[in-house]
């Protein structure tokens, strides 16, 4: 139960900072027409790709500050995370903008929807650097054990949001760049509260400065983690153009179910995050195999419960709600064996096995695309929707198979850090230190 108490925040994190701030930008925009819509859709989508490139320092800093948190000094890894963090925003914010027309034309051919959309880049790219702080303090919070605070900063964001998007829009008559200009301005503030908040709980244990050595092991660390982003990522764009090709029907019933399984997804990559955290701080994560296949389990469950009434929320065409409601029907053997990847991808990450992962995803896609080909013109979308069960199986199967110590595949031992010397748990003899044995039940920092 310690791995849920730390997983749900962090769900209804997910939730609110990763879905519920493109939806609520779409819904205002939604009046200015479908073009205006069009703009939007894409211009979150590639924000959202862009979230990869941060993940690298996030995650990298969250595990090295898990590890560290009560032992070591974990100022010098703060300080180096933020060097990391201007280089890696500068390197996305510079040519994004700079480069914002071809950027947009690349996904549209509608010579007014990719206007709206350069004019959306133009502020939401601008304003990258303050959505990767954000995404950094989030992971400095969360390599402390705290998984409250990112939550109540993201439903502080979202409300913000919600607020200001009618009154730039509309009040400003500023348009689609209006929806930009506020999410940024939301985000803007909501980051200058979690700073706030960061400083006051936070230590400055160390007057260290940022050096190479902790630039290193934060980048070699959350370098798998984002490759893993990324190659998903990719593989969704193609498994887009493989349903394309059965039709618009098929696309659009697609793309309503994506939406609507995204929302079970987040519980995978909850469990995953506090996996990681816990691993960290502690060296033991729990049943985290266990929890992901039972996740994937209910959410299965659920989706299969829900597919026909939710489906219909989205679209009036029945053919097209026929589509969604089939493809979540088929997920059922698709989401467990994710369920299980994903949380188990947490433990890996944190005990240094994070290249097993990104070396399992690859081939698991690897085998993905070319049987989602392959089945889909032997089976139709049917055959697509067995190669992703197949692929997530396949990539499971990999990461936990033969290779991987025991305790790893299923539960963690709390000895599994012994031998590691200079950044974890091992390190603090006798009992451990109060910051760890609050991960374990209290979260610390509040």
């Amino acid at each position: 139960m310690r791995l849920i108490r730390l997983a749900l925040p962090v769900y209804v994190e997910l939730l609110t900072a990763v879905v519920a701030v493109g939806l609520i930008d779409l819904l205002w925009v939604s009046g200015l027409g479908s073009q205006a819509v069009a703009a939007v859709t894409v211009a979150t989508t590639t924000e959202y790709l862009a979230l990869g490139v941060i993940l690298a320092v996030q995650t990298g800093t969250t595990v090295l500050v898990g590890r560290r948190d009560g032992r070591e000094p974990i100022t010098p890894v703060i300080r180096t995370a933020w060097l990391l963090w201007a280089a890696v925003s500068l390197a996305v914010a510079v040519p994004g903008v700079s480069l914002r027309e071809p950027l947009a034309r690349l996904f549209t051919g509608d010579a007014v929807t990719a206007g709206l959309t350069a004019d959306f880049y133009l502020i939401s790219l601008a304003g990258i650097p303050v959505f990767f702080a954000q995404s950094l303090t989030d992971g400095i919070f969360k390599g402390r054990g705290d998984t409250t605070t990112p939550m109540r900063t993201a439903l502080l964001c979202n409300a913000l949001v919600i607020v200001l998007d009618p009154l730039f829009i509309y009040g400003l008559d500023l348009g689609v760049p209006g929806a930009a200009a506020a999410t940024v301005l939301a985000r803007a503030v909501t980051l200058a509260v979690a700073l706030t908040l960061l400083a006051r709980r936070v230590p400055r244990d160390s007057p260290a400065r940022a050096n190479r050595a902790d630039a290193v092991a934060i980048v070699r660390t959350g370098l798998p983690m984002a490759g893993d982003f990324l190659a998903r990522s990719l593989a969704g764009l193609v498994l887009v153009e493989v349903v394309g090709g059965f039709g618009v029907v098929a696309l659009a019933g697609y793309g309503i179910g994506t939406k609507i399984m995204l929302a079970g997804v987040m519980a995978f990559y909850a469990l995953r995050q506090a996996a990681m955290i816990r691993t960290a701080r502690s060296g033991d994560a729990g049943p985290a195999l266990g929890y992901g296949l039972a996740a994937g389990l209910v959410v299965a469950a659920v989706l299969n419960a829900l597919a026909v009434p939710a489906a219909g929320l989205f679209t009036g065409d029945p053919a097209v709600a026929a589509e969604a409601a089939g493809f979540l029907h088929w997920m059922t053997l698709y989401l467990v064996p994710f369920g299980g990847l994903i949380s188990v991808g947490g433990v890996l990450q944190a005990s240094g096995k994070g290249s097993r992962l990104l070396t399992a995803t690859l081939a698991g896609l690897a085998a993905q695309l070319p049987l989602a080909y392959a089945l889909g013109a032997a089976l139709g979308l049917t055959g697509v929707w067995l190669a992703m069960a197949a692929g997530a199986a396949l990539t499971l199967a990999l990461v936990a198979g033969p290779g991987l110590p025991g305790p790893v595949r299923a539960r963690l031992s709390p000895g599994a850090w012994r031998g590691r010397r200079g950044s974890g748990p091992s390190n603090a003899p006798g009992r451990a230190p109060r910051s760890t044995r609050t991960a374990a039940g209290r979260r610390s920092g509040r």
